[in-house]
């Protein structure tokens, strides 16, 4: 008998099958699978699923799929906190923290202006990042759902938004992180944590105008750039602001 799968929230438009509605879909059973292969046969991954369900009772990932079985997939519940055990992922994240591959580097950028601990390297292959996200115990964001498949992958988002500061909004609000940020507390470029400079220490290194009009800096202790309170800051601190509200 075939199985039935019923996908709620928007589970259904990352399956091959790209439906629309939490409509079911009546599937063949041709071996012996857990219901984390099985889904992810569909072009589900595991990432996006936060609940299970068989036949009304609630499982996990090993759950063996038995012929004429009814799964429910859900999506998760907003906002998630990643620092609570679940049934899916009984070891949560100690913090929110992030690895982005190179098709989301510019939210990666974002993420570090916001203060998030956000691992990047965009020439990282695929199997390395996802060792690296397990090793560290990050969560991975990315716009590639073969990555996101990877049994390495313990936490991870598929991001949706195209742009962006869409993007940064669509995770600040889907992991609750409003309250967490921390504006130009970490290097765009490294990642590495900003540190109060002294502008005599670095006044070598400024350009006369900024020399002239600015006296308060960070520097970056890991690659030893400088920051300080320029126009463009500011306008990265009210779209920040914005994200707050």
């Amino acid at each position: 008998m075939p199985v039935t799968v019923i996908l709620h929230d928007d589970l259904s438009k990352l399956t091959a099958r790209q439906r629309r509605r939490p409509q079911p879909l009546i599937l063949e059973l041709n071996r012996r699978t857990s219901v984390k292969d099985f889904l992810e046969a569909q072009g589900l991954p595991h990432t996006e699923i936060y609940r299970l369900t068989v036949n009304g009772e609630e499982v996990d990932f090993s759950a063996i799929v038995e012929e004429s079985a009814l799964i429910e997939a859900y999506g998760p519940p907003v906002p998630v906190d990643l620092t609570v055990p679940t049934r899916l992922r009984p070891e949560p994240l100690p913090a929110p923290r992030f690895a982005a591959d190179a098709n989301v580097g510019r939210l990666a950028g974002l993420l570090r202006l916001a203060g998030f601990d956000t691992f990047y390297a965009p020439d990282l292959p695929d199997l390395e990042l996802a060792e690296l996200v397990a090793r560290e115990r990050r969560l991975l964001l990315t716009r590639d759902l073969a990555l996101l498949k990877r049994k390495e992958v313990v936490f991870g988002r598929l991001v949706r938004a195209a742009k962006p500061y869409k993007q940064l909004r669509e995770i600040i609000d889907l992991y609750g992180l409003a309250d967490s940020l921390q504006p130009l507390s970490r290097c765009q470029h490294c990642n590495g944590v900003l540190v109060t400079v002294a502008k005599e220490e670095i006044v070598d290194r400024l350009e006369p105008l900024t020399r002239k009009y600015y006296d308060e800096f960070k520097l970056c202790p890991d690659c030893r750039r400088i920051y300080w309170a320029g126009s463009h800051q500011e306008k990265i601190m009210n779209k920040l602001e914005k994200l707050r509200g």
